[in-house]
């Protein structure tokens, strides 16, 4: 594991927004990770969100969550116990239709499956009409955020779902891949996104009948 990436390497304003996140990450995962490690984590998500982020007001939270994201997902890929089925949601901009596939899976699931989005070009927000469709269902994904794509995380999946993202959608031998053909939000009305939103929950209820058979 590289751990090149030091808080103490930004800029001081960055430092700033970092700091907080750095402590609570390291208490959280002590025993579990070493200092250093969850520090590289912490600045190369801050970097790679920074990457489309239009302003950095919120990034430096955003930064921490996108971290621990990543961290459980190497603590699951070091554990040798079989998890929770695991699921990632890509798309190009992360910011539509992954965002809706997850928020229909947590709200279906719960904490029975561990659920994750990603995309090859993350937006720098989540589609407005995409967060108030799915609030008309009761589904509230106004917190989430677009980001990228990372190793870790796609190692630590059972299931891969492909939504637009084509030929750049990461590859790893031994997942499940599947390729679900939906509208793009982008630009539509809220008409035309309650009927993608409706089309997604089809998708996903059906997804959770396979990884839960016996769930009620």
């Amino acid at each position: 594991m590289p751990k090149e990436h030091r808080v103490e390497d930004l800029a001081p304003e960055d430092q700033r927004l970092l700091g907080r996140a750095l402590g609570v990450l390291q208490t959280e995962f002590k025993g579990t990770f070493d200092d250093e490690t969850i520090e590289h984590f912490l600045v190369d998500s801050f970097e790679r969100l920074s990457a489309s982020a239009k302003v950095k007001t919120y990034i430096g939270v955003q930064a921490e969550r996108f971290a621990r994201e990543r961290l459980k997902a190497m603590a699951q890929l070091e554990d040798s116990a079989p998890g929770k089925p695991g699921v990632l949601f890509l798309c190009v901009h992360n910011a539509g239709r992954s965002q809706m596939a997850a928020g229909w899976l947590r709200h279906l699931a719960g904490d029975r499956i561990n659920v994750y989005t990603g995309g090859s070009e993350p937006g720098a927000e989540l589609n407005p009409v995409v967060v108030s469709a799915m609030a008309e269902v009761g589904v509230d994904i106004r917190e989430e955020f677009p980001k990228p794509w990372t190793d870790e995380i796609v190692q630590a999946v059972d299931v891969v779902i492909a939504m637009g993202c084509g030929d750049v959608c990461p590859i790893y031998p031994g997942k499940r891949y599947l390729d679900w053909e939906l509208d793009d939000p982008a630009g539509k009305d809220l008409t035309a996104v309650r009927v993608i939103r409706d089309d997604i929950e089809q998708h996903v209820a059906g997804l959770l009948g396979e990884l839960l058979p016996n769930a009620h």
